[in-house]
C-alpha cells in the first residue's frame, strides 16, 4: 500500500472514530419483498434489482451483479484480464448511460474496467431502464440507463463484514462502518480490498486465465437530513487503486517488461472521486424542489500489453441543477435545469499523443403527465453545445397505458449522441498483433465524427394468478438505428483493426420474451428468450456484430425456506444461460492452426449458490460458476509465439477458466 493510501486510511479512520459513541436504538420491521421489482405504473420500462437480488450471487463488483437478471447480458471481454462486460439490447456498455445515484460514473477512460471498481456490497439497488433515458441525465444514452443506488448512511447498520474466497485464488474483504452523529447527520465508511495471489492456467495455453490483482477501495459518505426544513445533502469521498498483471506464466515484470523474453501486461489504475448532492423540498409546497449535483473525478491508468503501451488520464467535472414543480395540479409535473460537463484527457497510444479537452453545457425541460390511473407520458428535450459535437437537440418520449388490470403497455423513442473513445473502449485489442488504423481523418474526435442513433421501443407485461400463485408474462422489442457510428472493423483481416465512419446501415433489433411464475410458495421460476438481429455494413460486406449470440435463453430457479424464529433459513439459487452461435472476426489470413471458424458453437453456462442464514446477523454462502465446466477452445490465437503476427487474445465468446467455486460469510451488527 503506497503512502497516499496509508495517509487517507489514517485520516478516515481517525475522523470516523472521533464520532460520538452514542447511537439511537432502532426498531425495524422486516417484510418479505420481491428481489426483482417491476412496476405497472412507472412510465419507463424499468426493472429494479434490490439488495435481496444481489445476494443471489457472489456479486463481487457491479459487473457481476447482473448474472441473475435477463435484461443484461454478461460476457468476458478478452482471454487475459477476466474483465466482464455488459450489453443491453445487444449493444455494449458505451451505448448505455451508467450512473451512480444519477451522476454519470462509468464513461470515458473508465469504460473498459469501471464496472469492476464498485464493490457489490456497497450497492443498495440497481435500476435498469431500457431504451432512451431521461434528458435530465444527459444526451449520451442510446440503448438504456443503469443507475446504481449506494447504501445510504441514514439507513445503514453500525457494522457489516463480508469475507469471500474462490478456487481461482481470489480473496475479498468488505467492511462497512456507520455512525449516527445526530438526528440530522450520519456517516458511513466502506473499505474494500481484493487480491488474486496464484497463477491459474486451466486450458494449458501457457497464459494466465485470470490476472494477478490487488485493489484497495475506500468510500466515506456523509448524509445530512432535515425533514422539517426540507433539506437533504450527501458528500462522497472516494479513493481506489487497482493493479493487474497478466500474460505468460513465466512473465516477471521486473525482468521482462519491454522485452520479448515473455509476453506480459500490467494495468495500474488510480482514481479519486468527490461528489456532492444538495436538495431542498419547499415545506409548504412538497411537489416543488430544487437539487444541485456536483462531481469531480481523477482517473489515471498506466498500462502496457506486451510491447503496446497505453496510458490515459482523465480529469472530469460534472454539474447539474434541477428544478421540479407542477403546472396547475399534480397530474402535470415538470423538471428543468442546466448541466455542465468538462473532461480533460491525457491519452497516449505508444508515443502518439491523443490528448484533448471536451466540454459541454446544456439545458433541459421534461414534462410529465399522469392521470393517476391508466395513462402517463414523459416528454423531454434538451439543447446542448459541445466543443466537438456542436450544438444539437435531444428529444425523448416515454408513454404508458394500462388497458386493463395488471396489464401495461409502454412505448419509448429518443435520440442519443456521443463521442466514441476508440482506444479506451477497445483496450482488449491492444493484447494482439493487430495494427490500429483510422480511415477517416476529417472529424473532430480521433478524426472521426460523433455517433448518432435513434432508439424506439415497445413493451407489454401482463400479471396473472394461476393455481393461487402469481406470475407475469411479457415481451419487449427495441430497435436502434444508427445515423452515424464509429465502426470497429475486425473483418478486414486478422492483423489489423480499422476505425471509420459508418457508410451504409447499422441496426440493432432486440426482442425479449419473459415468463415468470411462482411455482410454489417460495419457489420462483424466471425465464427469458432473447433474439438479437444486429447488423452493420463493413467495408467487406454486411455482418452480424462479432461475439454477439443471435439467440439466447435465460432461466433462473430460486427457492428459500420459511424463516424460523431465530432467523434461520436456507436459500437456493440456480441460473442457466444458453447462447447460440456467434459471428467471429475474420481469421482466414492466418495459418490453419491459428484460425477460428466463422461462427462459434452454441454452449450452456450454469451457476448456483446456496446460502445458510443462522440468524439475522450471520450467514454463510457457497456457490459455483460455470459448473458444467464449458471452456472455449483456442481462446488465445498464436499463444506459442505471442510476439508473432497471429497473436490475438480478443476473440473470446465463452468462458476461459472453466469451473470456479467460492465461499463466503456475512456478519452484521444491527
Amino acid at each position: 500500500m503506497n503512502k497516499q493510501v496509508t495517509m487517507l486510511l489514517l485520516f478516515l479512520f481517525c475522523a470516523f472514530n472521533s464520532y460520538s459513541q452514542d447511537t439511537l436504538q432502532e426498531i425495524k420491521v422486516n417484510t418479505n419483498s420481491k428481489a426483482l421489482k417491476k412496476s405497472y405504473t412507472l412510465t419507463s420500462n424499468t426493472t429494479t434489482l434490490t439488495s435481496k437480488e444481489l445476494l443471489k450471487a457472489a456479486c463481487c463488483n457491479l459487473a457481476e451483479s447482473f448474472e441473475t437478471n435477463p435484461s443484461i447480458d454478461v460476457s468476458f471481454s478478452d482471454a487475459l484480464t477476466g474483465t466482464k462486460q455488459i450489453k443491453m439490447l445487444g449493444l455494449t456498455s458505451p451505448y448505455l448511460m451508467i450512473t451512480e445515484e444519477n451522476i454519470p460514473s462509468v464513461r470515458g477512460a473508465s469504460q473498459a474496467y469501471g464496472l469492476s471498481f464498485t464493490p457489490g456490497t456497497w450497492v443498495e439497488s440497481i435500476q435498469i431502464t431500457k431504451g432512451a433515458g431521461s434528458v435530465v441525465n444527459g444526451f449520451e444514452s442510446i440503448s438504456g440507463q443503469i443507475n446504481t443506488e449506494l447504501i445510504k448512511p441514514i439507513d445503514d447498520i453500525p457494522f457489516f463484514l463480508n469475507v469471500y474466497g474462490s478456487t481461482d485464488s481470489r480473496f475479498e474483504l468488505n467492511t462497512h462502518f456507520n455512525r449516527k452523529l445526530s438526528d440530522k447527520w450520519s456517516s458511513s465508511l466502506f473499505v474494500h480490498g481484493n487480491t488474486r495471489v496464484s497463477k491459474n492456467d486451466m486450458n494449458d495455453d501457457g497464459f494466465l486465465d485470470n490476472p494477478l490483482a490487488k485493489q484497495i477501495n475506500v468510500l466515506n459518505r456523509w448524509q445530512y437530513t432535515d425533514a422539517e426544513k426540507g433539506w437533504v445533502s450527501f458528500v462522497n469521498l472516494r479513493y481506489m487503486n487497482d493493479k493487474k498483471q497478466t500474460g505468460e506464466l513465466e512473465f516477471d515484470p521486473n525482468r521482462d517488461r519491454g522485452t520479448t523474453n515473455y509476453w506480459g501486461s500490467e494495468i495500474n489504475t488510480e482514481r479519486v472521486d468527490v461528489s456532492t448532492k444538495l436538495g431542498y423540498v419547499f415545506p409548504e409546497m412538497p411537489y416543488q424542489s430544487i437539487g444541485f449535483q456536483n462531481a469531480f473525478n481523477s482517473h489515471g491508468q498506466d498500462s502496457y500489453f506486451g510491447l503496446n503501451q497505453y496510458n490515459i488520464k482523465q480529469k472530469s467535472y460534472y454539474s447539474n441543477l434541477i428544478f421540479n414543480s407542477i403546472i396547475s395540479n399534480t397530474m402535470n409535473k415538470f423538471a428543468t435545469g442546466l448541466n455542465f460537463t468538462y473532461d480533460a484527457y491525457d491519452e497516449y497510444v505508444g508515443v502518439t499523443d491523443f490528448s484533448r479537452i471536451d466540454n459541454s453545457i446544456g439545458a433541459f425541460f421534461e414534462y410529465t403527465y399522469d392521470n393517476t390511473d391508466n395513462f402517463s407520458l414523459v416528454l423531454g428535450g434538451r439543447v446542448d453545445n459541445h466543443n466537438r459535437l456542436g450544438t444539437f437537440i435531444t428529444p425523448r418520449l416515454h408513454a404508458r397505458y394500462n388497458p386493463w388490470e395488471k396489464g401495461v403497455l409502454r412505448f419509448s423513442a429518443g435520440r442519443g449522441k456521443r463521442s466514441a473513445n476508440i482506444f479506451a473502449e477497445n483496450q482488449q485489442l491492444f493484447a494482439s498483433s493487430r495494427t490500429f488504423d483510422v480511415l477517416n481523418t476529417d472529424g473532430k474526435i480521433y478524426g472521426l465524427n460523433p455517433e448518432i442513433a435513434w432508439n424506439y421501443g415497445l413493451s407489454f407485461m401482463q400479471g396473472f394468478y394461476l393455481f393461487n400463485q402469481s406470475g407475469d408474462i411479457g415481451f419487449d422489442f427495441y430497435r436502434t438505428d444508427f445515423k452515424n457510428q464509429v465502426v470497429v472493423d475486425l473483418f478486414q483481416g486478422p492483423q489489423q483493426v480499422l476505425f471509420y465512419n459508418l457508410n451504409g446501415k447499422s441496426i440493432a433489433n432486440s426482442l425479449q420474451v419473459e415468463f415468470n411464475y411462482e411455482l410454489a410458495k417460495h419457489l420462483n421460476l424466471r425465464t427469458a428468450y432473447k433474439y438479437y438481429d444486429i447488423q452493420t455494413d463493413y467495408l467487406s460486406g454486411t455482418f452480424q456484430r462479432p461475439m454477439q449470440a443471435k439467440h439466447r435463453f435465460f432461466g433462473n430457479l430460486a427457492f428459500e425456506t420459511h424463516i424460523l424464529e431465530k432467523g434461520q433459513q436456507w436459500k437456493f439459487d440456480y441460473t442457466l444461460n444458453w447462447l447460440g452461435k456467434q459471428q467471429l472476426p475474420s481469421t482466414q489470413g492466418n495459418p490453419v492452426e491459428d484460425r477460428q471458424p466463422d461462427f462459434s458453437p452454441s454452449f450452456t453456462v450454469m451457476n448456483a449458490q446456496v446460502t445458510r442464514t443462522f440468524s439475522s446477523t450471520f450467514e454463510v454462502y457457497v456457490g459455483g460458476e460455470n459448473i458444467g465446466n464449458y471452456k472455449q477452445e483456442k481462446a488465445i490465437l498464436g499463444a506459442s509465439n505471442p510476439f508473432g503476427t497471429t497473436f490475438d487474445t480478443s476473440i473470446v465468446y465463452a468462458p476461459v477458466f472453466g469451473q470456479m467455486y467460492y465461499a463466503g460469510l456475512r456478519f452484521k451488527i444491527k
